[in-house]
């Protein structure tokens, strides 16, 4: 969670846009957020309007990190094909 905060001045997301993701995603969860964002770096423009749009989209229902979370390990080539 402090890699988060340090990760988050890195992208210049605002203190404000990171504490409602907390509210929206929970500390884990905007965590989680922040660092699949670092991932991406190179192909978001805004990290901080990203962020305000996945907290959105969570407070609508919208968003699970789940699948965020699944993208993430097949571009990196770490989840296997188990069919469970």
């Amino acid at each position: 969670m402090a890699a988060a905060v340090t990760i988050r001045q890195m992208l210049g997301v605002s203190p404000s846009a990171y504490e409602e993701a907390c509210e929206a995603l929970g500390q884990v969860g905007a965590a989680i957020a922040i660092a699949c964002i670092h991932e991406r770096v190179g192909q978001i423009n805004s990290a901080g309007g990203y962020l305000r749009d996945l907290t959105a989209k969570a407070r609508r229902g919208e968003f699970s990190l789940g699948p965020m979370l699944f993208t993430q390990l097949r571009a990196k080539g770490g989840a296997a094909s188990t069919g469970a």
